[in-house]
């Protein structure tokens, strides 16, 4: 049996990975979309390690874009196979995928025009909608086969709505391996979610590294500082407090605390627009899905029905409205994609705001290197937004409370049912290498045996 890492190998996105049994047998873990800037991996999303036609199943853990990303252009190129998820991830992968098409579609079309050469998009919204023929669906704990060989166990990673850490038992040769995947690990006692689940014991572990080396400053459910930094631009300064969030996941843990902050009367009557349509969606898919949630919020739906949205919350649904939003002067709360600020209204409004002192952007989850969000976190006199400068003079908070990543003491909980004497092998994915180093000294020091940070492309028999 060989792994080969295809993806997020020494970098935080683009996960891929590909397990080949001695039958010739190939499943895919995950099929990510890269998302950062790095020039050695420019041209990552149009090529393959493999031939997309030759791959039997893909196994997806969750439906962030740089894990679920390229199916769109797997399945155009070939693969023919099912693509195994829990029923949250197939709802939320289906909006992703189609929004995601459409600024593969945006961008082909923004080139062709720029370059006056045509250029092809990776792929398009009909293969977005042609890959979603492929998907089964199965929720945690229960064990499912794929083949004669292999069976599969979704366990809740507390990550996002529906997203699960894979173990594949897997028979050859009279043997049997179990392999894990983290997919990506989620936080400890955090709104919404369940805590994320143990894994059965391992004898391999392909396991991320996000926040390796780093300990989260907060706990997820204190509001203190969330609530001081809006009485701050919102009350005190009469300013604009801007929220770059992913649609998914980070947006609906925002609206579910401002939701209780309203009921209970802290929030006052400061209005709250999520500007992203994809969040809409995103946000009613999580209200069909109770399943996922935690016992506190079922408990809080019992006085309140809609967790996710309250009078002053509004949805901002067309361009216009979030041009409209550039120039008013009220006061108010501004929840707008992309997480990382460098692309989508999110940077409309950051062009237009940063450079008013009254305003505030507040940075709640991981941003990678090169990004836009990244470069405010390290609070510069000026940024270049849309081929200008512009000065900085709002304030710049971040608050890592909010990150859906484990960090590195959660991780280490994570991981502390395992035996270090069974597990052979963890592979640590996911990450930057600095962090990668961090954990793997960590884990070194928990006697865990072998600890690999693999390369691109790199292949290990099993």
């Amino acid at each position: 049996m060989k792994l080969q890492i295809c993806g997020a190998a020494q970098t935080v996105t683009g996960s891929c990975h590909l397990l080949t049994l001695e039958n010739n047998f190939k499943v895919l873990l995950d099929c990510g979309l890269y998302q950062g800037h790095e020039d050695e991996l420019e041209d990552f999303n149009s090529q393959w390690f493999f031939n997309p036609s030759e791959i039997d199943v893909l196994i997806l853990s969750h439906a962030h874009i740089d894990h679920c990303g390229r199916i769109p252009k797997l399945v155009k190129d070939g693969f023919r196979g099912k693509i195994y998820c829990t029923s949250a991830t197939r709802d939320l992968s289906a909006i992703m995928l189609l929004d995601s098409a459409k600024i593969q579609e945006s961008d082909a079309e923004y080139e062709t025009r720029k370059f006056k050469k045509p250029q092809k998009p990776l792929y398009t919204q009909i293969d977005a909608k042609n890959c979603l023929k492929h998907f089964v669906c199965t929720e945690y704990d229960n064990w499912f086969s794929v083949n004669d060989s292999i069976e599969v166990l979704f366990s809740d990673a507390g990550h996002i709505l529906g997203s699960a850490t894979v173990a594949l038992k897997i028979k050859e040769n009279g043997k049997e391996t179990v392999l894990g995947f983290s997919g990506d690990i989620g936080r400890y006692n955090r709104p919404i979610l369940n805590d994320p689940a143990p894994m059965p014991a391992l004898d391999y572990f392909i396991c991320e590294s996000t926040y390796g080396g780093k300990t989260h400053e907060e706990t997820p459910e204190s509001d203190e500082h969330f609530l001081k930094i809006i009485y701050d631009t919102c009350v005190s300064k009469g300013g604009k407090l801007i929220i770059p969030a992913f649609s998914i996941g980070r947006t609906q843990e925002i609206l579910y605390r401002l939701d209780k902050m309203y009921t209970s009367g802290k929030l006052q009557n400061i209005n709250v627009y999520v500007d992203s349509p994809l969040a809409m969606n995103a946000t009613e898919i999580f209200v069909i899905h109770p399943e996922c949630f935690d016992d506190e919020i079922h408990e809080y739906m019992q006085k309140d029905e809609n967790p996710f949205g309250w009078n002053n919350m509004h949805y901002v649904k067309d361009a216009n409205q979030s041009k409209a939003l550039n120039t008013s002067t009220e006061p108010c709360i501004i929840i707008a994609a992309s997480g990382m600020a460098n692309a989508g209204r999110v940077k409309h409004h950051l062009f237009h705001q940063l450079d008013k002192p009254q305003n505030t952007v507040l940075i709640v989850g991981y941003c990678a290197q090169g990004t836009l969000g990244q470069k405010l976190v390290d609070k510069p006199e000026s940024v270049n937004i849309f081929h200008q400068e512009i000065k900085v003079r709002a304030s710049v908070e971040v608050m890592s409370s909010m990150s859906a990543h484990a960090d590195q003491p959660e991780l280490l909980q994570f991981i502390a049912n395992q035996q270090p004497d069974k597990l052979k092998k963890i592979f640590l994915v996911h990450g930057e290498i600095k962090k990668q180093e961090a954990y793997k000294a960590a884990l070194l020091e928990k006697q865990y045996k072998s600890v690999e940070i693999p390369s691109l492309g790199e292949v290990f028999e099993l």
